[in-house]
């Protein structure tokens, strides 16, 4: 079982989160690696929790089917349940974000593509299309009045 942990500084917004539901799925992108011959796959992958794959040889589904174009050993993975939202805290510390299960690959890293939303911290306000592909985002919230920011992203693949 391994876990994606963010540590990130927010500023005014707190639940940031990828915009993953039935309706507007998000596509987890990630570098992998074989875990069997240790070559990792040159291009990211994707995986989505609403999508199931079928394994070779009956052995049932999961979210992601990977052959390993170096020693051709097919790998899978799975994501267990809905993102958790990560919340303020000052200062800021790892949490777990979202946990998967993994066998005969590892994912080594994350890459932020997609849409994010986040919450005003004091306000509620909903911000939505959020971009953190830069490793940062600003904006305004009208509502409190203030500049609100996510800084500082950390994106860290772990052993849960």
């Amino acid at each position: 079982m391994y876990a994606l942990t963010l540590t990130a500084e927010l500023e005014g917004v707190t639940n940031l989160r990828p915009k993953d539901t039935q309706d507007s799925q998000f596509f987890y992108t990630f570098k992998v690696q074989c875990t069997s011959c240790r070559e990792t796959h040159p291009k990211p992958v994707t995986v989505n929790r609403f999508e199931n794959n079928e394994m070779s040889g009956s052995r049932g589904e999961a979210n992601f089917v990977w052959k390993c174009k170096n020693c051709k050993r097919e790998s899978s993975a799975s994501i267990n349940a809905a993102p958790t939202p990560y919340e303020h805290c000052e200062p800021p510390k790892a949490q777990k974000i979202l946990f998967f299960d993994c066998r005969g690959l590892e994912f080594t890293e994350f890459i932020p593509e997609g849409e994010f939303l986040v919450d005003g911290l004091e306000s509620n306000t909903k911000f939505d299309a959020v971009e953190l592909t830069e490793g940062e985002w600003f904006d305004y919230d009208e509502k409190a009045g203030e500049e609100v920011s996510i800084k500082d992203l950390k994106w860290e693949v772990v052993r849960a």
